[in-house]
């Protein structure tokens, strides 16, 4: 066994969570439910991450109520079929020795008029904004946010009964709770708008919500970002200082564990010092910490002038990856393409093939299973 791979390598308990090593696989859309229903191809296609020695599996990104959804043939995370669906899901990634929560979703605003499962209902969001200036959808009232809050927390109860190992709330890249968060689309002058702690307070909420669900042993994580889809130089917080008034009211609330989303895990957050996002998070918080970002490649996943997912990325090692892990900066490390390209990536790195992991290409991804 490489030495570079034993802080990946070591188990990490926390909660609901006993994991075998600190290696995740970061959720990533595959749009390949159709009838919003995982099937056994889902199911297969989650084992095989299993069975490569991933510790936990993340899901793809499970609309939690018909208005959350923005896109087709994506997984829903309520109704008996979807439930069963995610049950078969569960119980071959345990068979296969790896834990596995699910991302609770809501796009907000992303969401357009015509997707299913039911195409009349429009876009949500705090102000009715897609980004600053561009309307999209309405704007919640306190009912369809307490409508909201209630989804999750009812999706959460759900997937701990059929045996997820915890959830993530997806509060990133510029969905529903990220459009509460980013003063960009969150325009709104009652106490969910306004200050960055109001602007918090529907996570806050949500956070509440489905921590009452399940119960206080099943870990509950949080993904959040700087970046949006709609702006990926947007930031929340400009100083530590700002994200610790972000992070405390969440913590307070109840999150567990914090996922910070990057592009790339090795660019420093804040000018003097080197920690990334999930460095500083984890600083100052106490709290677990995982993060992400291009692990694995030389490349992240944005084309030139933000045209979106480009080119090629090539496998490359993980020494700046175990350094910043030896000296704690961080907990665990969710991997996406590497391990969307290659199941065995990590079993590959960690037997010394790693002239055998497969390259990124978009070309290659075309019926990836």
């Amino acid at each position: 066994m490489s030495h570079s791979l034993d802080s990946l390598l070591r188990p990490f308990e926390h909660k609901s969570l006993q994991l075998r090593n600190r290696v995740a696989m970061a959720p990533m859309t595959r749009t390949a439910s159709p009838g919003y229903i995982p099937n056994d191809q889902v199911a297969g296609y989650y084992r095989r991450r299993a069975e490569g020695e991933v510790g936990l599996i993340i899901t793809e990104g499970t609309f939690v109520s018909p208005a959350a959804n923005g896109y087709e043939n994506v997984p829903a995370i309520y109704g008996a079929e979807a439930l069963a669906g995610w049950k078969k899901v569960v119980d071959e990634v345990h068979a296969a020795g790896g834990q596995i929560i699910p991302q609770l979703w809501h796009v907000g605003s992303v969401r357009k008029e015509g997707i299913g499962p039911d195409k009349s209902i429009p876009g949500q969001s705090p102000s009715g904004l897609f980004k600053p200036g561009k309307p999209n959808g309405h704007a919640m009232t306190k009912a369809d946010i307490q409508e909201t809050i209630k989804a999750f927390a009812d999706a959460a109860k759900a997937a701990k009964d059929v045996g997820f190992d915890g959830v993530e709330l997806h509060g990133a890249h510029g969905y529903l709770i990220d459009q509460f968060f980013w003063e960009g689309t969150n325009v709104r002058d009652d106490e969910y708008g306004g200050s960055l702690e109001n602007r918090t307070r529907f996570a806050v909420e949500i956070v509440e919500a489905v921590r009452n669900a399940v119960g206080e042993d099943f870990a509950i994580v949080l993904r959040y970002s700087q970046w949006k889809q709609q702006d990926y130089e947007a930031r929340l917080a400009h100083t530590p200082d700002e994200l610790q008034r972000f992070l405390t009211p969440l913590v307070e609330a109840g999150v567990d564990i914090f996922h910070a989303s990057t592009r790339r895990f090795w660019v420093p957050e804040f000018e003097g010092s080197d920690m990334n996002l999930a460095g500083w998070t984890k600083e100052l918080t106490g709290k677990p910490v995982i993060s992400v970002g291009s692990v694995g490649l030389d490349d992240d996943f944005i084309g030139g002038n933000n045209q979106g997912m480009g080119g090629t990325a090539n496998p490359t090692g993980i020494d700046e990856l175990a350094r910043r892990m030896d000296n704690n900066e961080f907990d665990l490390i969710a991997v996406g393409r590497a391990l969307l390209q290659d199941p065995n990536w990590l079993v590959k790195m960690k037997e010394g093939r790693e002239e055998e992991i497969v390259s990124f290409t978009k070309e290659a991804l075309a019926g990836l299973s």
